[in-house]
């Protein structure tokens, strides 16, 4: 069964950097795009970063550009999302995500607040 559990949500001061962690499961990563969306209340979800497994490749939203870094480590099947000079407008519910087979797979995300 494929899961995806996303950890590391917390809250954090301006400035200040977290690491979230998505670890997969009922899969390895091998070919697999790896994605984080976040969600601010009353906002869309948006793209935030995604990652090629095999690769290493990255692509990151602008607004993320320069602080964030995504990575991977294979041996223990998980994605990572660095933020780093996190901004109170970064506040929100983060998720991964990957498609197989033509279906979407969820974690059920973890929360970041970025507040003094």
């Amino acid at each position: 069964q494929v899961q995806l559990a996303e950890s590391g949500g917390g809250l954090v001061q301006p400035g200040g950097s977290l690491t979230l962690s998505c670890v997969a499961s009922g899969f390895r990563l091998s070919a697999d795009v790896i994605t984080w969306y976040r969600q601010a209340p009353g906002n869309q979800r948006e793209l935030v970063a995604s990652i090629t497994s095999a690769t290493g490749t990255t692509h990151y939203a602008d607004s993320v550009k320069d602080r964030f870094i995504v990575s991977r480590d294979l041996d223990k099947n998980t994605v990572y999302l660095q933020m780093n000079s996190l901004k109170p407008e970064d506040t929100a519910m983060y998720y991964c995500k990957t498609l197989k087979r033509g279906i979407h797979y969820w974690g059920n995300g973890t929360l970041v607040t970025v507040s003094s």
